[in-house]
Parts: structure tokens; sequence; C-alpha cells
């Protein structure tokens, strides 16, 4: 669906050009949760938003979206693995939340073009 797309590629090198935001430190706010924990919850928030804006996906399509952001995760997971239980700083969080959104536009042309 997207994972053998371009813009997925587009997407990963995005990420490693911006690799330094997490290399170095910055500010934290109180209780800000872990990388990998507000990726997980920020991608999965937006694979919600998916299934919720595109009710006419079969249950297969479903899978395959779930299979993928899965595969994305793992991704995200090995690139970022030496720094994934650090708290996110403010400028982490901000380009996560960006990441993730652009995770969702990526599927969300995708199911336009299945539908």
């Amino acid at each position: 669906m997207v994972l053998d797309r371009q813009g997925y590629d587009d997407l990963i090198m995005y990420l490693t050009q911006n690799l330094a935001l997490f290399e170095k430190p910055g500010e934290i706010k109180p209780g800000a949760p872990t990388i990998m924990a507000l990726i997980e919850d920020d991608i999965a928030e937006n694979v919600m938003l998916i299934c919720q804006q595109n009710k006419a996906l079969s249950t297969e399509q479903r899978s395959q979206i779930v299979r993928e952001v899965d595969g994305i995760v793992y991704d995200l997971q090995e690139v970022l693995s030496s720094v994934t239980s650090n708290q996110v700083t403010i400028e982490q969080h901000a380009f996560i939340d960006e990441f993730a959104a652009l995770v969702k536009n990526l599927f969300d042309s995708a199911v336009a073009e299945k539908i």
C-alpha cells in the first residue's frame, strides 16, 4: 500500500535529515513520554483516524494498513534505537507529531486510490 512507494522513501529521507533532533539535548516537559511511546501513540491515533474516515475499507484493507504501520514503527524503532527510551523533548515531540501526520497522508492517498 505505502511501504513500496516513493512517498515512503521520501519520508524516511526526511527522518534521516532530521536525526540531529534526536542527538542533542533539549527541553523536556514534566511527565513527557518516551520517544517510542509517543511514536506509537501518535501513529496509532492516525491509523484510527484513517479507519474512521474511510468506513468503506474492507477488513483486509484495514489489516494491510495495520501491518504496514507495524513496519513503519519497526523502521522508526531501528533508526532511533539508541534514543527510544529517552523522554521526548519539545522539538522531538513536534517532529514526531508532524511525521505521524505525514504517515497518515501517505495512507490517505493510497486509500483514495483503492476506494
